[in-house]
């Protein structure tokens, strides 16, 4: 439990523009006591010998320090309004989705906090300065790291005007979520097929009869995108009082109140206590999340290639980059073990019945909405047939095959229908022979693969 919920507080704060900014401010205030507290106590030796050390008088020194307190003010203030641009801009052309994208992004906060802590400093060392005639008090080490600072501030805010323009580009963009999907594979399905031992495998007889009749329901009583199900927390309440939990909703789905999460048989072993615990293993927020969620960056992608799609906007070769994406996505996902329903404790008794997603699930939310809306446009329509062609060497059985063939039909049945020249068709056609031949390699190989390991069996 404690995993998942420091993993969801984690992806909170890495998605704030808060967080990073008051931990540099903090390490700002930090810096400032102990630069002054150096120079009170004059362990250096004589200044002058350190040429590029600040030596001027109080009044001096109020004006530097006055200079980068303001100009950290309007930097800041400038910044921010970028910032907000840039979000406006990747919302109205690329989805509110993708606002946590740009949330995320670990530069804009550095550049922010940067600005942040250089203010704090100067402000913290200004107030020291006195220029009494009996109590005359000049930070010189102080006044010198606050000007590093300063340059350093100039350096950040040339990154941050490349970096600002170069985060609203849609090729920044698509590649971004792309690499969350990958990601989201490696971390959801680590291991590939002919790598894995299967574990305790499926029998009918494990689950009873009675299953449907007798298990009682164990209802949602808040609402919200379940975002992560801490799977261990429910194995071992499954195993401690000997129960068969059968999990209905998957991460993504949203959740209302009064919606069913789990049925556990036997009903008579469930109290108030236990259906609280078996509740708080399913963790729910406002908005989804790649957490445990691998369709999530697949929409993502889908809403960039729509908004391409759409008559407002008429971009076709964005829509193609993120079909690629989707493609090269797909292809690693096809060659993953996808994890079994059911999950056995370490004496083979099936505790923990699941609703697992599927290849043949990912490629419809992958193709399914492309498809449609791209039928007319005969770029996109030869980029997703050469998508498909591209994944099916990838695939090991008939499932997933046959799911990447049906979606070649429809697109190839979608172009006759909606595209009206006929050498634009025959284009298509083409593409989709390939695709079906493509297919043909694949299962022929796997086929071979699955005789050469049986022999060696």
């Amino acid at each position: 439990m404690k995993k998942v919920k420091l993993q969801r507080l984690w992806d909170s704060l890495h998605s704030s523009y808060w967080f990073v900014p008051t931990l540099m401010a903090a390490v700002a205030v930090a810096l400032a006591f102990t630069m002054l507290t150096l120079d009170r106590m004059g362990k250096i030796g004589p200044l002058e010998k350190w040429g590029w050390i600040y030596t001027g008088g109080p009044d001096g020194a109020r004006a530097v320090l006055s200079a980068v307190v303001g100009s950290m003010v309007s930097v800041t203030a400038t910044s921010f309004s970028i910032a907000i641009v840039a979000l406006q801009l990747a919302s109205s052309n690329f989805g509110p989705r993708l606002l946590r994208n740009f949330m995320q992004d670990t530069g804009n906060q550095i550049v922010l906090g940067t600005f942040i802590s250089t203010f704090i400093y100067g402000l913290l060392v200004l107030r020291t300065v006195r220029g009494e005639d009996y109590d005359i008090f000049v930070p010189e080490i102080s006044i010198t790291v606050g000007i590093l600072l300063a340059l350093i501030s100039i350096g950040v805010l040339i990154y941050f005007i490349d970096h600002a323009s170069t985060i609203i580009q849609a090729s920044h963009i698509i590649s971004e979520v792309s690499t969350d999907l990958h990601r989201a594979i490696e971390r959801l399905f680590p291991e590939k097929i002919g790598h894995s031992v299967s574990q305790a495998k499926h029998q009918v007889g494990d689950i009873p009869a009675s299953f449907d009749s007798e298990a009682c329901l164990i209802q949602a009583t808040g609402r919200g995108y379940l975002q992560a199900i801490n799977e261990e927390e429910l194995m071992k309440l499954a195993c401690k009082h000997d129960l068969l939990l059968y999990v209905k909703p998957r991460p993504g789905k949203f959740v209302i109140q009064g919606t069913d999460l789990v049925r556990v048989l036997p009903e008579e072993r469930v109290d108030r206590k236990l259906a609280e615990q078996i509740e708080k293993a399913f963790i729910l927020g406002k908005e989804r999340t790649e957490q445990q969620d691998i369709e999530f960056p697949i929409d993502q992608l889908v809403e960039i290639a729509l908004r391409a799609l759409s008559p407002g906007i008429n971009d076709p070769f964005t829509a193609i980059r993120c079909i690629d994406r989707l493609s090269a996505g797909l292809s690693r996902l096809a060659q993953r073990d996808f994890p079994s329903p059911y999950r056995y404790d370490e004496d083979d008794h099936l505790r923990v019945i699941a609703n697992p997603v599927t290849f043949p699930q990912l490629t419809n939310t992958a193709f399914n909405q492309i498809r449609r809306y791209g039928k007319r446009d005969v770029a996109v329509t030869i980029r997703l047939l050469e998508a498909i062609a591209r994944i099916a060497p990838y695939t090991s059985n008939k499932k997933d095959q046959a799911a990447l063939l049906r979606h070649a039909q429809m697109i190839e049945r979608g172009s006759r229908e909606e595209v009206a020249e006929e050498c634009d068709r025959a284009c298509v056609e083409e593409r989709y022979w390939a695709v079906v031949k493509a297919l043909e390699r694949s299962e022929v190989k796997s086929q071979k693969s699955k005789v050469k390991s049986d022999g060696e069996y």
